[in-house]
């Protein structure tokens, strides 16, 4: 293969890349945001001490996620930090990673007629083990006490 060959299928592959992952991002937002418009119902918060109104029962609740970061992120993001600055491209990965993880605590609690999360909290984890050169793959942790109505 020529070099111009190679450099052609190289910006191909990144542009397919590309394409692929920004669909990817973009219907895994729009179900996120679908998700949390019907769990508003359910808040969580990070305050650290629960109402005081009524008695309540606590239960620890909890929500994980692993994501991962496409190639065209990885292959922008590697670039970018020759350079230095802000990692744009693994911003978007982190914030759908946590809300996503929130969604899932926020299910977990829902299931036990919860009226309320507080002292949510994150947890976030590079599943890489710090492999240099290694593509992002995340863990992501969210926890809080879910308070449901005492029967006492």
């Amino acid at each position: 293969m020529t070099a111009i060959t190679q450099f052609v299928l190289l910006v191909l592959l990144l542009a397919i890349g590309y394409a692929f992952g920004r669909m990817a991002e973009k219907k895994h937002y729009k179900r996120i945001i679908n998700e949390e418009k019907e769990m508003n119902v359910l808040p969580a918060i990070s305050t650290r001490l629960p109402p005081e109104n009524k008695i309540y029962e606590q239960q620890l609740v909890l929500g994980s996620v692993v994501v991962a970061n496409d190639y065209f992120k990885f292959f922008t993001a590697s670039l970018k930090s020759l350079f230095g600055g802000r990692l744009n491209t693994y911003e978007s990965l982190l914030d759908r990673g946590r809300r996503e993880a929130v969604l899932r605590m926020k299910r977990q609690a829902q299931s036990l007629n919860a009226e309320l999360v507080f002292n949510v909290k994150y947890v976030t984890t590079n599943l890489n083990g710090g492999q240099k050169g290694a593509m992002g793959v995340l863990e992501i942790f969210a926890y809080g006490t879910a308070l449901t109505p005492s029967h006492k």
